[in-house]
């Protein structure tokens, strides 16, 4: 039996009288690479914050493994193994790649200001382990020999990467990503898109992601949720949710199902 890692039953955010999500179920397998999609303003970010506890729903439950998470502070959730990235990228610029990492790491920590004052044998020990943790992580995400650039002067593909390698600090079972690929060129596109799947495969992460490029993620997705207007209106595989009336109409407009069907036709056609 598939063991489900995070589901959300009826969850719904409202801010004021705008309903931003709306009586959403998701079910998300452990080791899979689950798309959540859909139009701008859809909700797709304010789940995510509801999931990683920046917002607290107004109605239904957030589960982990089972165990109810709504409404928990942020840092609780993070240390349970819930790490996200962001729609933006979201680096202390003025700091390191080095330091962007060191800081991700601050979770796995136990040493005090009195540790640090004195130089006990427990800071020293995590000192030494929290350097050499990331510079595995930045050899990890492609950055080896980057530690010491600050993070504002690197390119934007390995400023994604920074973050990544940042979430990864945390040591996560399940990874939020938010676009990772918005802004990028096709090769950058291609190689995260890549670098994702060996999160999935080699370090056994559960991904949640939210994306535009619909490349990304008809390739990468085990599963896809579609919201529009705070409502999911479709759950399926990839080629499912292609063919879905709704998910079409919801991109294109009404009307927009014909329009794809009579492409589709014509496509046919030409290929006889």
């Amino acid at each position: 039996m598939t063991e489900i890692i995070i589901e959300a039953v009826k969850v719904s955010k409202f801010f004021g009288g705008l309903i931003a999500v709306n009586e959403v179920d998701l079910q998300i397998s452990k080791g899979s690479i689950y798309s959540i999609i859909g139009p701008n303003g859809a909700g797709k970010t304010t789940l995510f914050n509801c999931i990683s506890g920046f917002y607290t729903p107004e109605k239904g439950d957030i589960l982990y493994y089972g165990t109810p998470i709504q409404g928990m502070p942020t840092d609780f959730i993070a240390s349970q193994g819930i790490s996200r990235t962001y729609q933006n990228v979201r680096l202390f610029g003025n700091l390191t790649a080095m330091e962007n990492i060191l800081i991700g790491l601050h979770t796995k920590l136990r040493s005090n200001w009195m540790d640090a004052l004195i130089h006990s044998p427990r800071f020293v020990r995590e000192d030494n382990w929290s350097m050499q943790e990331a510079v595995r992580l930045l050899d990890f995400v492609g950055l080896k020999g980057y530690g010491d650039f600050l993070a504002s002067n690197l390119p934007y593909g390995l400023q994604r990467r920074l973050e990544i390698a940042r979430a990864l600090a945390n040591n996560p079972r399940l990874l939020l990503l938010d676009e990772p690929t918005a802004g990028m060129n096709i090769q950058e596109t291609t190689d995260l898109t890549q670098f994702i799947k060996r999160l999935r495969d080699e370090l056994e992460i559960t991904i949640i992601l939210i994306e535009h490029d619909m490349k990304v993620v008809m390739g990468i997705s085990d599963r896809i949720s579609v919201l529009d207007y705070g409502i999911k209106i479709a759950e399926g595989n990839p080629k499912e949710i292609q063919a879905n009336t709704r998910v079409i109409e919801a991109y294109l407009g009404p009307g927009g199902a014909a329009l794809a069907e009579k492409y589709r036709s014509q496509r046919r056609k030409s290929h006889a």
